[in-house]
Parts: structure tokens; C-alpha cells; sequence
């Protein structure tokens, strides 16, 4: 007999996920071959696929827990590659204690799960606060997404990423990864490293919400992000760089950095280079109407208006200059600048400015896992991998939106949204 789950149906925290999970659907959506099939069939132990085909092709096994959608398609659960769980629209503007921040990422990274996306790469967290956030999903203690995390961005002073202090100059202070010259650089990364972050995010231009920096500038030179880049490589550990001018974004890719955040003012030659060295670019094409329309009344400052109203058009232009010459894109939409849970709103856009559905799709699932060095595990639905799976109502390849509307969410086999 299936279980049929209440719309806002959500497991304990401390009970177990079932070992033996039979699922079926009315239709999968695969990121990767950008095919719908119909009637699909996922068997699931101990929170990993184990066999994946047609439910015609092989029942349930006996004893198996079984979970039946008949009228939903599923997918892969989706991967946003650049959020601040621990910040929001409004709380972003304020002097918080570093307690408060972990309390808003608890309320976020439900949010966000609820919404579909299974995975999150939260890049830029005060005082470590994402750690200890994504160690208390980890273990079970509260409902969220998978986390990897950067801890506090290394950065120059005075720069966007880590000293983007309000303080009057006989405060005499600075932000707590701020760093001059290459082993300055290399120290804070291995600092990083110590207290537990996934990889390091730097910047290589200012910034939006940074007072008194230039988008175009460029931040650190070629060598102090170089040794960035070559320390985080070491130990096994990718790098991203806040980047929205040209030359900065070119500083990035020469010194060997993965991903490249926000990417605004791209031109030929940038673009080429990106291709070159196989770089992925985030770009957050979407968040621009809500700060536009918002941002005055959430507080943020003029100076920040006005550079959103410079970049927002021309990034959605380097966005689709970017597709037509096949770059790697993921979707990261910088979620904290807009509210936690509206992830799913860019992929509209970026079907908008360029992209296909499945293409879109894809970059929130498997291109994303690509970039986050765990295809191995995550972004698609296949015989070894992590059971995120959600599903929705209507078929995303037709409509995209419908991902807006997320109905199932299950992940690592435990079911935390049903219908």
C-alpha cells in the first residue's frame, strides 16, 4: 500500500528514514540527457539509489516502504550555488550577534529545503556561523539543505569581501579575514581551513553591497589571488571569486580560481578565457528586481541602489553572451539579497536571457554538482547516488515555473515535504 503524505507533511528530525524505499511518479526529468520518460521507478536503501528504470521493469521488493506520485514528475533535487543562509534582506543591514545570525540560518535553510534545493554552497558567513549551521543539519539536529561553506571570504582591505565595515576610521577596525600580499593571503585560507570550511571565496572587484567600492576595480593583484587559489588547491579545496568587472574577473581566471561569482561586465576576450580554463560562472540574474523594488525600504543604502541600477542590465547581457558561447553556468542567485525559499525564480530568467529549460535545469542540478567536484554524488538520479529527489506538478520542461512550486521533497531518502 503507498503513503500518502498531508501537503506540509514533515519527518522528525530524530526518527530514521525507512531503509527500503519504492518510489514511483508519473514522470523523471534526467538533467543530463534532457529527456522526460514516463512512469519512472527509484529503489532506495539506506538513503542511496540502488536501481532506477521503469516501474514496469521491476516491482517493489517485499517489505519495501513504498511512495507513489502518481500525478507529479521528479528530478533531481536542485543545487543553488551561491546563498548567505545566515543573513536576509533586511537583517544584512544590521550589527547582529553571531548568535542570531546561526537562529536566522536555521529559519533559512528550512526555507530553503522546503523549496527544493536539496544542496546549497553558502559563500561568506561572519565568525563562521555557515559552520556551525551546516554541521547541525549534518547531524541531524534541524530540517536544511546539504551545506558547503566558505566561512569568512579572504580578502584585501577595504575590499567587498571581508572588510566591508561601517566603522568610523579612528574605530581602527577591520574585517576578521583581511589580508595584504601573498602569505597574508595563504595564512588566512589555511586559517580557513583550521576551523572547518568546504572552500574559500575571495573577491577580485567591489562589490554592490559594499560601501565605497567600484564594481569595475579590481581587488588583490593576480599573485595575492594566485596564492589563494594555490593554497586552497592543495588541500583539496575550490576557490570563489566575487567578481563583476572585466579586468578582475581576467585577474581570477589567470590566478587559477573555479567559479567565478556574479560575472557582470563580460566581453569576448573574457568570455574566451573562461572557456579556455574551464571556469564556471554564477551569475545572479534574478535577485536585481527584488533589490530594485525592495531595497529602499529594507534599508540599503542609496550608493547601493545605484550600482544595482548600473550592473543589472548589463550582467543579464554578459548572462546571455555567456550561453551562446557555451561557458559553464550554474544557478547561484546570491539568496540573503532577495528572500531564503524564492531560489527556484531565477531559473525563469534564465530561460529568459538565453538558456533552454532543460539547459536552465541542468545548471541547477548536474552542472552545478560538476562544479562543486561531487557529480559523484548529487545532481542527478542514478545507481549510487544521493536520494534528493523532488517533484512537482506539471513538467519543468514544459514550464519552468513549476519548479517554483516544489510538492515532494526528499533527501538522503528521508521524506521532509509530501504530498
Amino acid at each position: 500500500m503507498a503513503l500518502w503524505f498531508s501537503p506540509l507533511s514533515v519527518i522528525a528530525q530524530d526518527a530514521k528514514p525507512p531503509q527500503t524505499v519504492y518510489l514511483t511518479a508519473k514522470g523523471i526529468v534526467d538533467p543530463v540527457t534532457g529527456l522526460y520518460s514516463q512512469n519512472p521507478a527509484i529503489l532506495i536503501e539506506n538513503g542511496r539509489i540502488t536501481n532506477i528504470g521503469s516501474a514496469t521493469q521491476f516491482p517493489a521488493p517485499a517489505g519495501a516502504t513504498k511512495i507513489d506520485l502518481p500525478d507529479q514528475t521528479i528530478m533531481p533535487g536542485m543545487i543553488d550555488m551561491h546563498v548567505h543562509l545566515t543573513s536576509s534582506p533586511t537583517a544584512r543591514r544590521q550589527n547582529r550577534l553571531e548568535q542570531r545570525e546561526v537562529i536566522t540560518g536555521v529559519a533559512n535553510a528550512r526555507k530553503t529545503l522546503m523549496a527544493g534545493f536539496t544542496t546549497v554552497r553558502n559563500v561568506g558567513a561572519a565568525r563562521y556561523s555557515d559552520i556551525a549551521l551546516r554541521n547541525a543539519i549534518a547531524d541531524g539536529d534541524i530540517p536544511g539543505p546539504r551545506m558547503y561553506v566558505s566561512g569568512p571570504p579572504v580578502g584585501i582591505i577595504g575590499g567587498h569581501c571581508s572588510d566591508d565595515t561601517y566603522s568610523p576610521p579612528e574605530d581602527n577596525k577591520y574585517g576578521e579575514n583581511v589580508a595584504t600580499g601573498p602569505w597574508e593571503m595563504r595564512a588566512r585560507v589555511r586559517k580557513n581551513i583550521k576551523y572547518g570550511v568546504d572552500l574559500i571565496k575571495t573577491c577580485s572587484t567591489g562589490g554592490v553591497f559594499s560601501k565605497g567600492t567600484v564594481l569595475g576595480a579590481p581587488q588583490g593583484t593576480v599573485e595575492e589571488l594566485k596564492a589563494i587559489a594555490d593554497e586552497a588547491h592543495a588541500r583539496g579545496l575550490k576557490v570563489a571569486s566575487h567578481a563583476h568587472g572585466t579586468i578582475g574577473i581576467q585577474n581570477a581566471v589567470e590566478a587559477g580560481i573555479d567559479t567565478i561569482e556574479h560575472a557582470s561586465f563580460l566581453d569576448d576576450k573574457t568570455i574566451r578565457m573562461i572557456k579556455k580554463n574551464g571556469v564556471f560562472l554564477s551569475m545572479d540574474i534574478y535577485n536585481t528586481e527584488y533589490t530594485l523594488s525592495k531595497g529602499k525600504e529594507n534599508g540599503v543604502p542609496e550608493e547601493s541602489l545605484q550600482k544595482e541600477r548600473e550592473v543589472g542590465t548589463v550582467q543579464r547581457e554578459s548572462f546571455s553572451n555567456a550561453v551562446k558561447a557555451n561557458v559553464k553556468i550554474v544557478l547561484g542567485t546570491d539568496a540573503a539579497i532577495y528572500p531564503h525559499g524564492d531560489n527556484a525564480k531565477q531559473l525563469s530568467r534564465m530561460v529568459e536571457f538565453g538558456m533552454n529549460n532543460a539547459q536552465a535545469i541542468s545548471a541547477a542540478t548536474n552542472v552545478a554538482a560538476q562544479a562543486l567536484g561531487k557529480d559523484d554524488l548529487i545532481g542527478r538520479l542514478a545507481i549510487g547516488y544521493s536520494a534528493d529527489i523532488i517533484a512537482v506538478k506539471g513538467n519543468p520542461l514544459d514550464d519552468i515555473t513549476t519548479l517554483e512550486e516544489v510538492s515532494f521533497v526528499m533527501k538522503e531518502g528521508k521524506v521532509y515535504k509530501g504530498q
